[in-house]
């Protein structure tokens, strides 16, 4: 039986086939190098881990040295903060809840490593215990946790030349104290501080990253707030144990007031300007005006105290309690006004009924008179009748007379009088009065109120 040759003959081989051997070898050490460098790659960033921070290579409780590697310069720790959300703002406890992203970045030589021409970028841990660690805590926090679904939301980074980038996404609640005397049209500025729990600047300093330290999500949204602005600032603390690094950013947040405007201010206008309506309302109708003055003034009582219950017992006056207590002060004295109304329709009708008893007295006297007179004519009595002499002292007397009617002027007339002479009752005065009054006073309070309330708050601003 023949056998084929696995080889070909012996001679030189064929251009064609030397050609396609090399392309062959070629493709196969292209595959093995690729795939041998992949392993490579896992395999030398597992050996670098190791090398770093294997047992008795790297101490956790020992901090880095300073700049330049000297060990006596504190190290130094840039902050960054990414604001995800700022789910509340709490008037009553006054205190803000926020999302964010907190990123701190140092230098630790003793983590430096070969990165292999550029194919390890960096190295990412996610057990934040096995390298040192500043002491960083928020002071103004009242409440805070992690979040660790569906992983716990923490990466550490090592680069190359041995700078730690750490990152973790944390919700806290912070104290933010308020001044609240131009409340609803305030603004507010609430912190977020940042200090060294046991590190004097001696050993650790904090500084705000380079560039843009304090990154804000788009179209952040608040219920009744607009944050207009934040800013950076420093906030060293000095105690008998030294000096300890602070950072803090302050965030200006300005309240909406188109809120309030519909919530508080307008239904107080109205229910003011209903109270008046008493002032149209006949005397007689005394059921509808105290039920009219009651309810609109129950009602606002209720509006404060609803207002009141969303914000802290402070010790000064705000803006609201001024609004508040002048709207009452109006609903109230509208309910006075009736009661002053019925006192002087009572009074005008005792008097009217004085009138006509005084009139009735005059017309039974006249006509007993009359009646008297009659029976002394039927008795053909005669009077003897006083002479009309003139005495001395009568011209006098008729003298000074004229000369008080040539000294003595006729009144002016007054259109306020000529105009309460069409109304012949003091209550029905009174209504008309106040018809005009009470909403010009109002009239001039809003107009005090808002522009002082207003000019000083553009004065804040500014």
């Amino acid at each position: 039986m023949a056998t084929l040759p696995l080889w070909p003959p012996r001679g030189l081989l064929s251009a064609a086939q030397l050609l396609a051997l090399l392309v062959v070898l070629s493709t196969l050490v292209q595959i093995s190098w690729c795939n041998q460098g992949k392993v490579n790659f896992r395999e030398k960033e597992k050996q670098v881990l190791d090398q770093i921070l294997g047992p008795g290579r790297y101490d956790a409780r020992i901090r880095p040295s300073g700049i330049n590697g000297t060990a006596d310069a504190p190290t130094i720790v840039s902050v960054n903060i990414f604001l995800r959300s700022i789910s509340k703002i709490d008037d009553y406890k006054m205190e803000y809840s926020v999302q964010l992203t907190f990123r701190e970045q140092w230098m630790d030589e003793r983590l430096k490593f070969n990165d292999f021409q550029g194919k390890i970028k960096y190295l990412t841990l996610t057990d934040a215990n096995r390298v040192w660690m500043p002491d960083l805590f928020f002071a103004n926090e009242k409440e805070g946790h992690f979040h660790n679904i569906i992983m716990p939301n923490v990466y550490i980074r090592i680069f190359p030349y041995g700078s730690v980038l750490y990152s973790i996404r944390i919700s806290l609640t912070l104290a933010c104290p308020m001044n609240l005397k131009l409340y609803p049209l305030d603004r507010q500025t609430c912190s977020l501080r940042m200090a060294s729990y046991g590190w004097t600047t001696d050993d650790l300093v904090f500084l705000w990253k380079d560039g843009d330290p304090v990154q804000v999500v788009k179209n952040l949204h608040l219920p009744r707030f607009t944050l207009e602005k934040f800013l950076t600032d420093y906030c060293n603390s000095k105690t008998n144990t030294g000096e300890y690094s602070c950072l803090k950013v302050d965030l200006l947040f300005k309240r909406e007031f188109s809120y309030y405007l519909i919530q508080i201010y307008i239904p107080c206008c109205m229910l003011v300007i209903v109270s008046w309506v008493s002032f149209w309302l006949d005397q007689g109708a005394v059921p509808a005006r105290v039920s009219l003055g009651v309810t609109t003034l129950l009602t606002m009582a209720t509006q404060t105290s609803g207002i009141n219950a969303s914000l802290p017992p402070v010790s000064y006056t705000k803006a609201i309690d001024v609004w508040t207590g002048v709207c009452l002060t109006f609903v109230f004295g509208a309910l006075l006004e009736f009661a002053l109304v019925n006192y002087a329709s009572r009074s005008d009708m005792h008097r009217e009924n004085m009138k006509k008893q005084r009139r009735q007295c005059e017309l039974e006297h006249a006509a007993s008179l009359e009646a008297a007179a009659d029976l002394l004519e039927d008795g053909a009595t005669t009077f003897a009748m006083k002479p009309l002499v003139r005495h001395p002292g009568d011209a006098l007397t008729l003298e000074k007379v004229r000369q008080c009617e040539i000294h003595m002027q006729p009144k002016r007339e007054n259109c306020c009088r000529t105009w309460l002479s069409k109304f012949p009752t003091r209550s029905k005065r009174i209504d008309v009065i106040s018809r005009i009054t009470f909403p010009l006073v109002f009239a001039l309070f809003n107009l005090v109120y808002w522009s002082t309330y207003l000019f000083r708050e553009e004065a804040e601003e500014n």
